[in-house]
């Protein structure tokens, strides 16, 4: 399995909660909201482009719209190996802030 980057990882578990209406505008603000950080369009393409290479995502097209100046939206779906994805994350997480090692660092 391939290992997400923290980065990696907010936006696909956005996908993820976002389920029929991810695409680039509302997971980007998804995941403001989540941490209180605003990252560039950049970012968040570089990074869809990325977990869509790995086989965590898929991307379909949707209608062009007139608010968009005829454009489509690109929307995202998580794949049955990004949720393994996920989990596998959650998992090392979970490993790794055992309940002794957090009372450790609150007492640092």
């Amino acid at each position: 399995m391939k290992d997400l980057t923290l980065t990696e990882e907010m936006f696909l578990l956005a996908v993820w909660k976002l389920k029929d209406d991810a695409y680039g505008v509302t997971i980007r603000q998804h995941v403001s909201e989540e941490t209180g950080r605003t990252y560039p369009y950049g970012t968040l393409y570089s990074a869809l482009d990325k977990l869509a290479r790995k086989g965590f995502l898929a991307r379909s097209t949707g209608d062009p719209s007139p608010e968009r100046g005829g454009r489509r939206k690109y929307f995202y779906h998580i794949t049955g190996q990004g949720i393994e994805a996920l989990r596998a994350a959650m998992e090392l997480k979970r490993l790794l802030w055992d309940p002794d090692t957090e009372m450790a660092l609150s007492k640092s």
